[in-house]
């Protein structure tokens, strides 16, 4: 038997792949088409991160701060979903690095919500204003926007006036304690992972697919095995007796 010294660093292993990120999702289905306001602010002129079924990955850094009496569940982003397809169900998932401790809140609304909630229209027109005053809210031309799934453009993707789309609000907030004051007064922006995943026949994730794949194979590879060493067997334990009646 081992030593226990000699367990540790496997279960290290082990553990640093356990912990290696943290991730956060919401499960919702797509609205039915909507008419694309075309009063002031459109949504190009929100000039907001885009996710698609066909651009499906944002990697940024998100502002995060500590709870207090003002924002009591850290700092709000919002991003654009667009050209959903109707009463498919979607997943949105946020990962981040364990070295970051923070607490992810993700809230998908439709667009009708936001424009008669007052909370909501004011912390995206909030958001809104912070970008614009740092000169990131500048909508991309889709036309010029390559469709790969890693990459992320602002400003609507299609010019229709009839579309399925939603916000996302991400809110971020610090989740962790430190003796250093400068640590407590400033939180550093979180990397992120967000990631917008169709459902397969709003039966399972799309991401999900080949791993469905490979263990439905797996099993029946198992099966056929299963049932070629019981017939072996089978056919090991009937030949004495038959080779008995042989003999009678």
């Amino acid at each position: 038997m081992w030593p226990v010294k000699h367990l540790t660093f496997p279960l290290a292993l082990v553990m640093a792949a356990v912990c290696e990120g943290n991730t956060e999702k919401s499960i919702f289905l797509a609205p039915a088409t909507v008419n694309i306001p075309a009063q002031q602010p459109t949504l190009e002129a929100l000039g907001l991160d885009v996710l698609t079924p066909t651009r499906t990955s944002i990697r940024s850094h998100l502002n995060a701060s500590f709870p207090d009496a003002g924002s009591a569940v850290g700092s709000a982003t919002w991003f654009l979903l667009d050209d959903l397809r109707p009463s498919q169900r979607y997943e949105l998932r946020v990962c981040w690095a364990a070295t970051q401790p923070t607490d992810f809140i993700l809230d998908v609304y439709p667009l009708e919500k936001v424009w008669e909630t007052p909370d909501l229209i004011a912390s995206l027109a909030s958001y809104v204003e912070s970008r614009a005053s740092l000169g990131t809210t500048q909508p991309v031309d889709a036309s010029s926007t390559a469709t790969g799934g890693k990459t992320h453009g602002r400003g609507r993707t299609r010019p229709d006036s009839e579309a399925s789309v939603m916000l996302l609000r991400v809110l971020a907030a610090a989740d962790y304690y430190s003796h250093d004051a400068v640590v407590m007064t400033r939180v550093d922006p979180v990397l992120v992972d967000i990631i917008l995943d169709p459902y397969l026949l709003n039966v399972v994730p799309q991401s999900l697919a080949p791993t469905v794949v490979y263990m439905t194979l797996v099993a029946g590879l198992a099966w056929a095995l299963a049932q070629r060493i019981r017939n072996h067997l089978l056919a090991l334990t009937s030949s004495p007796g038959q080779a008995v009646k042989k003999a009678m």
